[in-house]
């Protein structure tokens, strides 16, 4: 009879392998923990620019309509820990937590590193073992995953997890390992791409505008070939040197099912609370203010600075015109461009600068129930690993979080099975 190292074994030191490793543990397995850095989480502590946005304290219709991409396949796992769930989760740890604007829960410490050390602190208490090892391949008896060939030798156990990550930010060990080894498996893999990533633009403008940053806009991303609005939503972003970034653009980016250049636009409504009729009025407003000037110099109320010889370019108005010469047709083009203000798309930037990446094992070969494959009994997945993906707010980190505890409270459960079977 072969000996094992472990009741069972999780591959992958990040949010959803730390919390599935928790789960199996208390419900009394022993666990090894393979991480392939020196150290646990190392993607978790520059989550949120190094503040950690742990989760988004939402209901469950506002949590499901932040994922873009299969939130049917979250449903069990949203049960098995809801946001509501996570934050208790830390608390009893004794991280303190705040919510911030849009829901978003943070260590009140603004530390991502202290969720790293809460969870590193739990795992020791409850004895996981942790194993700096690269994982080189599933070990599969009989058709079940029964452990992992690693750089360090061979390890059985009862079940495997798989929470290895995507392809996004690879130096934190998020370098798609995982895919291979499930693929070598039998596993299909959705081809990884990059989400909640910047769009690249060939708009001079964007270079322009470089470093501006505009708050309660509203944006919208149209698929040029159909004219479809394919996401919308209002907040933030910010010009750079290759294109847009910030909080709208990178949700938009979840929505980039075309990958050739050119097929979408975004549409920036700078004015999203006035309708056209009232903007023109206040365009009226202003130029009775500035009557004499130049209409360069005459839209400082209107719009940022860096953004007003951008504007004159694109909408056509010599900038030396008298303000009180400027015509109704051409206050109509202004309010057009307020209303649109176009930024074409060709592309995103590398995966390498992606939050997260969309793609990876396929759901339909997942029990969305369990978390394991339908194909190889004794493995599961958690995390970003599964071809699920969701908006910034927290939402990707609790979709990590309750893969991991489904993933782990289930491979504990088939251990139990099994070893009261023998």
């Amino acid at each position: 009879m072969r000996k094992n190292n472990a009741d069972l074994l999780v591959v992958g030191g990040g949010p959803a392998g730390m919390m599935a490793a928790i789960a199996a543990a208390e419900a009394g397995k022993s666990v090894l923990l393979v991480e392939q850095n020196d150290r646990l989480g190392k993607k978790l502590r520059i989550t949120g620019k190094g503040r950690c946005n742990i989760t988004n304290d939402c209901d469950r219709d506002t949590f499901f309509e932040n994922i873009p991409t299969n939130p049917k396949f979250l449903y069990a796992a949203y049960a098995a820990l809801s946001p509501q769930d996570t934050m208790a989760f830390f608390e009893g740890l004794g991280l303190e937590l705040k919510t911030e604007r849009g829901r978003r829960v943070f260590p009140a410490s603004d530390k991502a590193i202290d969720v790293e050390k809460a969870l590193e602190s739990r795992l020791r208490e409850l004895r996981v073992e942790i194993l700096p090892a690269k994982a080189k391949q599933l070990i599969l008896e009989d058709g079940r995953a029964v452990g992992l060939s690693t750089n360090r030798g061979d390890l059985l156990a009862f079940a495997v997890i798989l929470a290895t990550g995507g392809k996004s930010y690879p130096l934190t060990g998020s370098d798609g390992s995982g895919y291979a080894l499930a693929e070598a498996a039998g596993h299909a893999i959705k081809a990884p791409l990059p989400s909640l990533v910047p769009l690249t633009s060939s708009a001079r403008t964007c270079a322009e505008m470089q470093g501006l940053s505009l708050r309660n806009v509203s944006l919208r991303l149209v698929d040029n070939e159909s004219g479809k609005t394919v996401f919308t939503d209002f907040g933030e972003m910010l010009f750079t040197h290759f294109g847009i970034s910030g909080p709208l653009v990178l949700s938009a980016s979840a929505h980039l099912t075309k990958r050739e250049k050119n097929a979408y636009t975004v549409f920036i409504d700078l004015k999203p609370a006035l309708d056209e009729a009232t903007l023109d009025n206040r365009i009226l407003s202003d130029f009775s203010k500035y009557q004499n000037k130049d209409f360069c110099n005459a839209l400082s109320d209107l719009l940022p600075e860096k953004m007003i010889l951008p504007f004159v370019k694109e909408v056509g108005i010599d900038g030396r015109k008298k303000v009180h010469s400027i015509t109704k047709e051409e206050r109509a083009r202004m309010v057009r461009l307020l209303k649109n203000f176009a930024i074409p798309v060709t592309g995103t930037r590398p995966i390498d600068e992606a939050i997260i990446t969309r793609g990876g094992i396929s759901v339909g070969e997942i029990n969305p129930k369990t978390m394991e494959s339908k194909l190889v009994p004794g493995l599961y997945f958690a995390g970003e690993i599964i071809d699920v993906d969701a908006y910034t707010g927290g939402f990707n980190l609790q979709i990590a979080f309750s893969t991991g505890r489904l993933a782990g409270l289930h491979a504990a459960e088939s251990v139990l099975n099994q070893t009261e079977g023998n």
